[in-house]
């Protein structure tokens, strides 16, 4: 069933105000709101679905494009950071961003199905306590994961450290400084679950395009078909056709929006050649990883020349 566009309206507007609420909440006496939110906590609609990431890949588009959808209503604002940042929290504050229950009454009344209910954190896929926390919270949760060329992924994290501040070395001394210390980041998570992983995510240029091992994780506490994996290149290249493969997977009517817009796309010097033929080699034994994993080949960079390859 393919819902009428004529839908959009109420949606667009619903989601100007999540947007302007998450600019708000961004703000002072962020504490006291949410707490009132999370009195609020047992009349509020529970998470049916996450897009887990990869961070640069297009979660910000996919975010707007879920909002838009009748059948879809979203957390505010965009990333929660539940399951990695603020788990210590507790599921009180975590269902305190989604809307309340009667909301899904609405939604079901205009779309003639019950709405699925989902959020947006890029860092899920990559740090690896979160697969088993997601699956402690429900373990029939639906997982999204977008995923980019590794290489372009990388020096697009690698600019928006940039623009944010947070790093100042060039692009290869950062993949240097990644290489030393990401290793034992990961080490002080896994060996103290309420330290901050924050610093291992700003770091790990290449550790997050590393998409296989990700995904692993996430399988070794997820069945294969809770699991729909999408490039960003499906995504820019044609949005309309990625969200109906996204209605289909969580079971919900087909819509298409007037018009899909990219949300946060910048622009920035060109990578250096030699540099995207480095990250390619590096990534290309991941790559093939993914692409049995995904039993599909990906249109990503690969190196120039032939390299050795495992039997």
């Amino acid at each position: 069933m393919l819902l009428p566009a004529a839908m959009t309206k109420p949606r667009a507007i619903a989601g100007r105000a999540r947007r302007a609420l998450g600019r708000r909440l961004a703000d002072g006496n962020e504490r006291s709101r949410w707490l009132a939110r999370r009195g609020t906590a047992r009349f509020r609609l529970r998470p049916t679905f996450l897009v887990i990431g990869a961070q640069k890949a297009g979660t910000s588009s996919l975010y707007w494009y879920l909002s838009e959808h009748p059948a879809i209503l979203c957390a505010s604002p965009k990333e929660v950071h539940y399951f990695d940042h603020a788990y210590h929290q507790g599921s009180g504050w975590y269902v305190a961003h989604f809307p309340i229950a009667p909301r899904a009454a609405v939604a079901r009344r205009q779309v003639g199905v019950p709405p699925v209910v989902g959020e947006v954190t890029p860092a899920y896929l990559f740090n690896p306590l979160v697969p088993e926390r997601v699956r402690a919270f429900d373990p029939a949760m639906k997982l999204i994961a977008i995923l980019r060329d590794p290489v372009t992924r990388a020096y697009s994290q690698y600019h928006m450290q940039l623009r944010q501040g947070r790093e100042t070395r060039s692009f290869e001394d950062a993949l240097a400084h990644e290489a030393s210390a990401l290793p034992a980041e990961l080490e002080r998570i896994l060996s103290d679950p309420s330290a901050s992983s924050e610093m291992a995510q700003r770091i790990a240029y290449v550790g997050r395009g590393r998409y296989a091992e990700q995904l692993d994780r996430w399988l070794e506490f997820f069945p294969r078909e809770q699991l729909f994996v999408l490039t960003s290149d499906e995504l820019r290249a044609d949005p309309a056709d990625a969200m109906s493969r996204i209605a289909h997977f969580l079971d919900i009517p087909e819509y298409r929006s007037d018009t899909y817009t990219m949300s946060g796309v910048k622009k920035y010097p060109p990578m250096d050649p030699a540099m995207s033929e480095h990250l390619a080699r590096t990534f290309e034994t991941d790559n093939r990883r993914l692409e049995l994993l995904l039993g599909r080949e990906l249109n990503w960079t690969h190196p120039r020349t032939t390299v050795a390859r495992d039997p």
